[in-house]
């Protein structure tokens, strides 16, 4: 066992490159990731403090260049390869095919030619409770009528809409209707 600098294992690299590079060629299978290995390993032997003793320097070099290779395919095998990132960028079409957005487009229209038939005090109870979500009490308050009138033409609305779209009204509030038998 010999004291050995750092200056002197860069040294060995560089004299002994061609034989370092076959050996880790034939241990890591690429030519091209036996160099970036020495290149890295010269890199990490550029160093000031004390190295101690080294029973082999050619060993050390060849151990040291075999830790960064397992380190960088660690690395490497947590990282995304190019090819699933292709893939990620494949995202079916969440949206409609043509033929069902010219539906909604004729259902979107039918619903605006609805709501202008409406009373312009039932268009604005429409909008107020269904588009602002604002409490019947508040909407009552501001038109200045009770809230059971709020309720009623809030039927209204939403029935002559149903109607038109030749849909059922589904009651979601006050009592239940009148059943027949």
């Amino acid at each position: 066992m010999s004291d050995v600098t750092w200056a002197a294992l860069r040294q060995l690299l560089v004299d002994r490159y061609d034989d370092l590079r076959k050996l880790l060629t034939r241990r890591l299978n690429s030519d091209e990731l036996a160099r970036e290995t020495l290149h890295e390993t010269w890199l990490h032997l550029d160093r000031d403090d004390e190295v101690g003793p080294i029973r082999s320097p050619t060993g050390y070099i060849l151990r040291t260049a075999v830790n960064i290779a397992v380190d960088r395919a660690r690395k490497d095998g947590r990282l995304v390869r190019p090819d699933e990132i292709a893939e990620l960028f494949i995202v079916p079409d969440p949206g409609p095919d043509p033929a069902a957005a010219a539906e909604a487009r004729l259902e979107i229209e039918a619903l605006e030619r609805a709501y202008q038939e409406l009373s312009p005090r039932r268009r604005a109870i429409l909008y107020a409770a269904r588009i602002e979500g604002k409490p019947f009490r508040q909407i009552a308050t501001e038109l200045g009528i009770s809230q059971r009138l709020v309720e009623m033409e809030l039927r209204h609305a939403l029935e002559h809409c149903a109607q038109r779209l030749n849909r059922k009204v589904i009651r979601i509030f006050g009592p239940r209707p009148p059943e027949t038998s």
